[in-house]
């Protein structure tokens, strides 16, 4: 392939701490990491963070490439691509561009910070290689900004785990018929097994993109409400369910305040399913619900031994050594969601504060850091990982694989309360496994669909 044909890729450095083996993901294009990425990687590797450890792989993986008997000469012009197994297309070049070496001139932002030392280092590589294509990927929004408006032609996103375009085409993990349900069926055959009612029902009765296994099933016209329990080429097992059965449901004294909460609670507390992801706007019964459904699976119910809670904490690293009391006493104030939901739960009792402290004796809760979780292996648990929109989808992965037998693990997430400079809804971690798990038979995905914390909550989240 000529070169005018093959892209230049210039690297920033968070898109090596958010997948450090990045550089296989651009096929026959060649890539180009500058020195002040080397400079960044460098001065986060020894941080005690658990981005450091990103770091060190992105370090070792260059390192693996351009070491050993390779030329300063050969780097700068480019080293190709080693064949690595699962990124067999990837047959570019991979160099370090000693961006402290080139004296910026026209167009070039003032060289007093790491961003712009990139963005210049894309700006003189898009001038020497013309005509062919350079292209700065970075996870900054603010620097994609910044370097359109220096002149730099092509500005991307690094989008190789971004599943979905837009956000309004995830999955909500149920569907909604318009009219009846039965209207769009032709023929049906059902069957009974114990309680449960099952229909057989072919694929093509619907007018859909497809369903999914543990989707659940809605109508505008009836009580019907059912879940995709399993699927062959040709037709759909749905167990019926039944609104009413769904809205009768009770948790730890919590009972479904709607259809999408009846749902959720459901998935809560079948046994058959390891992963719960509940997603949905601010005070629609997230934590609550999880939290009851947790507390009646573990005191009521006896199928696991313990709550862990855990959540992501942004400025952990930094400042939970300066708080006093153990781990947990320092992950109070990350988790005083959790607590406020516990008060919730046993705002009646005769002595509310009595009824907490021995139910987080009783049910074993453990308020644990997310840092910390790597190398663990959780058994009999119920583990509820809050505010999982703020993780990459490493760190997700780092959570579910510590998951070992007998363990439940439930996702919250609310999409439009991101804080990481470098996530947005498509890319953040909790998009990422709704989509790879949406057709998993061992885990159900739902948005909880209306506000119920109070009506000035739901008027704010209408039109705020």
């Amino acid at each position: 392939m000529d070169n005018d044909n093959r892209k230049l890729f210039v690297l920033d450095t968070n898109v090596l701490l958010h997948e450090p083996l990045a550089i296989y993901s651009f096929k026959e294009h060649d890539v180009i990491v500058p020195m002040t990425v080397l400079e960044e990687l460098d001065q986060i590797k020894d941080r005690k963070r658990d981005v450091s450890r990103d770091a060190r792989v992105a370090i070792r993986a260059l390192e693996d490439i351009l070491g050993g008997s390779i030329t300063p000469e050969d780097i700068i012009k480019g080293v190709r691509l080693p064949h690595r197994e699962g990124h067999e297309d990837a047959v570019g070049t991979l160099g370090i561009f000693p961006d402290h070496q080139i004296e910026f001139t026209i167009g070039a932002l003032p060289g007093d910070n790491n961003d712009n030392r990139i963005i210049n280092t894309a700006l003189h590589l898009q001038r020497q290689f013309q005509p062919r294509q350079v292209v700065l990927v970075t996870k900054d929004i603010n620097m994609r900004l910044k370097a359109k408006g220096a002149g730099i032609e092509r500005v991307e996103d690094y989008r190789t785990d971004q599943l979905i375009d837009d956000i309004r085409f995830l999955t909500k993990g149920f569907h909604q018929f318009d009219g009846g349900f039965w209207q769009h069926l032709d023929k049906v055959s059902t069957e009974r097994h114990g309680r449960n009612t099952e229909h057989l029902i072919p694929h093509t009765a619907f007018a859909t993109d497809g369903l999914y296994i543990n989707e659940y099933l809605l109508d505008e016209d009836s009580d019907f409400c059912g879940r995709v329990i399993s699927s062959d080429d040709t037709n759909l097992v749905v167990r019926d369910l039944g609104r009413n059965r769904l809205l009768n449901q009770d948790a730890w004294g919590v009972k479904p305040k709607n259809i999408y909460q009846g749902m959720a609670l459901h998935a809560l507390l079948d046994p058959d399913i390891d992963l719960v992801i509940l997603t949905g706007p601010a005070g629609c019964g997230k934590t609550l619900l999880a939290m009851a459904a947790a507390l009646e699976l573990v005191v009521e119910r006896n199928k696991y031994e313990k709550v862990i809670v855990t959540r992501n904490t942004p400025e952990i690293a930094e400042s939970i050594g300066f708080l006093p009391g153990t781990e947990e006493e320092k992950m109070m104030p990350w988790l005083a969601a959790i607590t406020d939901t516990l008060e919730v739960l046993h705002k009646n009792d005769v002595n509310p504060n009595g009824s907490m402290n021995y139910i987080m004796e009783k049910a074993n809760i453990q308020f644990k850091s997310i840092n910390f979780m790597r190398g663990r292996s959780i058994q009999n648990s119920v583990v509820l990982l809050d505010e999982c929109q703020n993780l990459t989808a490493s760190q997700i992965k780092t959570m579910i694989t510590r998951m070992g037998e007998g363990t439940k693990l439930i996702c919250c997430g609310n999409l439009s309360q991101i804080d990481s400079n470098y996530l947005t809804a498509v890319t953040s971690g909790l998009t990422y496994i709704v989509e790879r798990f949406k057709d998993f038979e061992g885990s159900a995905n739902i948005y909880l669909n209306g506000v119920v914390r109070s009506r000035l909550a739901e008027y704010a989240e209408e039109h705020l």
